[in-house]
């Protein structure tokens, strides 16, 4: 067993100094400083980077769609709130939107308020979706319906639990109707919500208008999170 020159034991210490700690500097607060130590010591944050995906909600999608199978060669694809890119960087391949794979050719519209980063294969448009019209300028960059509409959207955060779910939930709404507008009959829709009583309304309404509809939290989904996914299969058009 070691032991320091004073004796102490140190079996262990080097495990424990694995973890990266931060201190909060000055004009930072605890959350952000909780936040920063959290990211600098995420396996998923390190293996997107290692990978060059733009982030780690990029297996986020990669574990729903293996488990659903909805990105297929030939989907065509919307991606709402599509910054920083790492669902792109997913469904890219998967539908085949280079051409590259034997089998049909996919496409990938992804949408975004902000300017995102261009990527082969995925068509990036700055857009509201919520603007009037907004589904049918989709529609027309697609060039008819979608196979699969998918948010990885989130509201930003007020500090305020029950609110931040609240906002959510509303934008998951305003996804899912954009989704009916645009949507192929057996068309997927998959979106982020957040756990927390208020998405009983949004539920009711999927299984309306979809054939099956599952709730999930990927393995890449941190624990603490109560984040959760929900994967609308079978769209009734």
């Amino acid at each position: 067993m070691a032991k320091k020159p004073d004796g102490k034991n140190t079996s262990g210490r080097g495990q424990r100094d694995l973890k990266v700690k931060v201190k909060t500097a000055r004009g930072r607060r605890n959350s952000s400083t909780r936040w920063l130590q959290r990211q600098l010591n995420d396996p998923y944050v390190k293996r997107a980077q290692a990978e060059g995906y733009r982030g780690r909600a990029a297996f986020k999608i990669m574990e729903l769609d293996d488990k659903h199978g909805f990105l297929v060669p030939g989907a065509r694809v919307v991606d709402l709130g599509c910054a920083p890119g790492g669902w792109l960087q997913v469904a890219v391949p998967r539908i085949n939107a280079l051409g590259e794979a034997p089998g049909p050719q996919g496409r990938i519209i992804g949408v975004d308020l902000q300017e995102v980063e261009p990527l082969a294969g995925a068509e990036i448009h700055q857009l509201d979706f919520m603007d009037e019209g907004a589904d049918e300028t989709v529609s027309e960059w697609l060039e008819g319906k979608a196979d699969v509409v998918m948010s990885d959207m989130a509201a930003s955060s007020s500090g305020h639990k029950q609110t931040d779910h609240l906002r959510i939930i509303a934008l998951c709404e305003a996804a899912a109707y954009f989704a009916f507008d645009v949507l192929d009959e057996g068309g997927t829709f998959v979106a982020k919500v957040l756990a927390g009583g208020a998405e009983g309304e949004l539920q009711k309404l999927l299984k309306q208008k979809f054939t099956k509809v599952v709730n999930v939290k990927p393995p890449s989904s941190r624990s603490d999170s109560s984040e959760k996914f929900v994967v609308a299969t079978g769209y009734r058009g």
